[in-house]
């Protein structure tokens, strides 16, 4: 795809869970110096203010309010790490707890929800050079991006990867289970009628399975336009 007319570089990966997108996404956007957005961690944000505050997970409005009212806060640093506050509270370690990660994808579905979170990442994706991660960057979120990749990887290999990642920080759960949460989130999410996942139509879909994270990095990297890469 040649340059668009503001010049931007946008990078949309796009896949199930524990395909390795966040750590992938944040490589490339490291080697490339420019941003990354972790989308899932506003999704994981409100689905956690959800819980935080007792609101059942039914409940989009109020959910949507409290979003709005008093929004998450997200950063980035220059080695791509992002980091989640909320009125003054970080809170990125617990959005990776499975009880979050069970409610994130009833939340996600709600159709205010998505809207919300879905303008912000836009925004962000009309104002800088960005690396995004998710479910539905390349079909709804940066439908004009200049590249899109399709990242995936068998389930036994993403569930080690989840349950090794849990286990990294203190949170003990099996393979065996870790697999049928992600079986569990990956029909939710290819079935939901708002925003499921899928592969867009013009990205390039990039099996990891059995890859190192420098090797799928390295593929993503190759499809860089020279124009943008230079």
């Amino acid at each position: 795809m040649p340059p668009q007319p503001d010049g931007r570089l946008r990078i949309a990966i796009d896949g199930p869970a524990g395909a390795g997108k966040s750590t992938v996404a944040k490589e490339v956007a490291r080697r490339l110096g420019i941003s990354y957005l972790d989308t899932g961690a506003m999704y994981r944000a409100a689905a956690w203010l959800a819980l935080r505050f007792g609101i059942g997970l039914t409940d989009a409005d109020s959910i949507a309010n409290l979003l709005e009212q008093k929004p998450p806060r997200f950063t980035c640093d220059h080695d791509g790490n992002m980091e989640v506050y909320w009125s003054g509270e970080r809170i990125t370690e617990v959005l990776r707890t499975p009880e979050v990660s069970e409610a994130v994808s009833a939340l996600s579905a709600h159709p205010r929800i998505r809207q919300i979170l879905t303008s912000w990442q836009s925004e962000y994706g009309d104002e800088h050079d960005v690396v995004m991660d998710g479910r539905d960057i390349g079909t709804v979120v940066l439908p004009n991006a200049e590249v899109k990749v399709f990242l995936t990887a068998d389930l036994k290999e993403r569930a080690a990867r989840r349950a090794n990642e849990l286990t990294r920080k203190g949170l003990t759960t099996s393979t065996e289970e870790m697999a049928l949460a992600i079986e569990k989130r990956d029909a939710h999410d290819t079935g939901r009628t708002i925003a499921p996942l899928r592969q867009a139509p013009d990205a390039h879909r990039i099996d990891s399975t059995g890859r190192s994270v420098e090797e799928v990095v390295d593929s993503i990297l190759s499809l860089v336009p020279w124009e943008y890469s230079s």
